[in-house]
């Protein structure tokens, strides 16, 4: 398992051009809604690193530079997690890893919770890596807001390759319990986990939850 507290900065993926032609509807909502959201966080950065350049209290420099690292980070995330435009095969494990360390410098950092990724180099299409990411993202969210009482944790991600499927789980150390009514973080994973063809199995106990994705590998040079 890797630690991604000081894991180096990934470079963004870059999708190549396929022979789709135009976007849907819904792919466009979706592009607008993507953009507005980046415009919005990107304003919100240069609001505050031009108030700490104005302010002289060492003190108020301090707390709007912190402030502008976290908007920063959420924006990463918010990049990792961006639809791709084009479906090509790209290395699942180094797009996770990219969207794990995102997640760390956004949120876990500042809650004391450690995120390990364990994957081997595998190739999947853009939108499966792109589905699964979303998947994962909103699993270690629930962790770190449900397994954790405030005193920091573990949570582990891992992806294999089972031959003709997919396995990704996500696992904490913490006591989240059960009864925890679903929210529409796990509503948006369940239609997830079914755009995927997949399965998703859940199991809690003392020692913490265990959440395994699993989906069909799309065989190379299948478009979805």
């Amino acid at each position: 398992m890797t630690p991604l507290a000081s894991a180096p900065e990934y470079a963004l993926i870059d999708y190549a051009p396929s022979s789709r032609s135009s976007a849907s509807e819904d792919r466009l909502l979706l592009d607008e809604l993507t953009h507005r959201v980046s415009n919005e966080l990107a304003a919100a950065i240069g609001i505050v690193t031009a108030a700490a350049a104005r302010s002289s209290a060492t003190e108020v420099k301090i707390a709007l530079d912190r402030v502008r690292e976290r908007l920063e980070s959420w924006a990463r995330v918010q990049l990792a997690l961006q639809m791709p435009d084009y479906d090509t095969l790209i290395d699942a494990s180094l797009y996770l890893r990219q969207l794990c360390h995102a997640l760390v410098r956004s949120k876990l950092n500042w809650q004391e919770i450690e995120l390990t990724v364990s994957a081997a180099p595998l190739k999947l299409h853009s939108v499966q890596c792109w589905r699964m990411g979303l998947i994962v993202a909103e699993l270690v969210t629930n962790s770190a807001r449900h397994a954790f009482s405030g005193n920091g944790g573990v949570i582990n991600v891992d992806l294999v390759c089972l031959e003709a499927a997919v396995e990704c789980c996500v696992e904490d150390n913490g006591s989240a319990h059960e009864g925890v009514r679903p929210g529409r973080g796990l509503r948006i994973v369940a239609a997830l986990t079914e755009k995927l063809g997949g399965t998703m199995e859940q199991r809690f106990g003392p020692r913490g939850t265990r959440s395994t994705l699993t989906f069909p590998l799309v065989e190379e040079g299948v478009t979805r």
